[in-house]
């Protein structure tokens, strides 16, 4: 009798927890790609119609980092940030600027008309999917200048959503001590080494980052604020710049929680964001008559 009062006392705790199970796992994932149709519909209300697109590229990164690691680094950030402030985050987009490597083997540069054309259509189509505010998480330095002025574009036509262009912000305060200078420390140094340290350590060749040099070149004389393209093939023709063998985790440890700070931080803020679209309707609305605007 006792036994068999225990085995069923047992029983009834096992499908209280089975039944509570699904709750626990009901948070769906925050990979658009690995939701099914009905998830996806849950998750972009769980999201409140916030989404992520991690813009990353495919170039050469020294000798010792993959040809994906924008990419790569920053859907590590963007993927665990999501973690902490649910959003939906779009799969692997890596149409950017970057022709200034089009002399580096693997790197892939589309032309520039395409690069706006396809990244219109994808926030478009992301938006009639229900992704009202769309935040493009920047992951490659060459896109600085096309995302702030593709956001400026959507002014252009009306749209029924908002675009954010969110830049990479890995430092901060309290940052470790860099080994290397930090003024040459834009490509493949030690900053973004440390990064992939921990977004993929196993991609990162160390032994072979002393292989090419990172050093500026200076072969341009120009004035300060006088802007020429090949300035960057100027002084980096190895489409490196900077010391990768300096990289620690350490200093990759903080640069990776810094940034997913600072995306969750920007998720939460676009969720409170009511202002934008509303002023967004306003401005379509009023520069249909220009001359009626007093």
């Amino acid at each position: 009798m006792h036994k068999s009062l225990l085995v069923s006392i047992n029983a009834l705790c096992a499908s209280l927890v089975w039944a509570q199970s699904p709750a626990v796992q009901s948070k769906p994932s925050v990979h658009w790609e690995e939701l099914t149709a009905a998830d996806f519909r849950d998750a972009i209300g769980r999201a409140q119609g916030t989404c992520l697109l991690p813009f990353g590229i495919l170039e050469k990164h020294g000798a010792h980092l993959p040809l994906g690691n924008d990419l790569l680094n920053v859907r590590y950030v963007a993927l665990n940030a999501a973690q902490q402030e649910y959003a939906v985050v779009f799969p692997e987009y890596y149409f950017g600027q970057i022709f200034e490597a089009k002399h580096q083997p693997g790197t892939v540069a589309y032309s520039r008309g395409l690069q706006l054309q396809l990244l219109q259509e994808t926030t478009d189509e992301m938006a009639r999917n229900g992704c009202q505010k769309i935040i493009i998480v920047n992951g490659h330095g060459g896109n600085n200048s096309l995302l702030p002025y593709f956001a400026q574009t959507q002014l252009d036509t009306p749209h029924d959503y908002v675009v954010y262009v969110l830049g990479i912000t890995r430092s901060g305060q309290g940052e470790p001590k860099h080994k290397s200078n930090p003024a040459t420390d834009m490509h493949a140094g030690e900053s973004e080494t440390s990064m992939s340290m921990i977004a993929r350590p196993d991609l990162v060749h160390l032994d072979r980052a002393p292989q090419e040099s990172g050093a500026d070149q200076a072969r341009l004389k120009l004035p300060e604020g006088l802007y020429t393209g090949i300035w960057w093939y100027a002084r980096f023709p190895n489409h490196y710049a900077g010391e990768g063998a300096a990289a620690t985790r350490e200093l990759g440890e903080f640069e990776a929680k810094t940034w997913i700070n600072g995306i969750v931080q920007a998720i939460r803020a676009v969720k409170a964001d009511q202002e934008s679209q509303h002023l967004q309707n306003e401005f379509y609305e009023r520069s249909k008559h220009p001359l009626d605007t007093h």
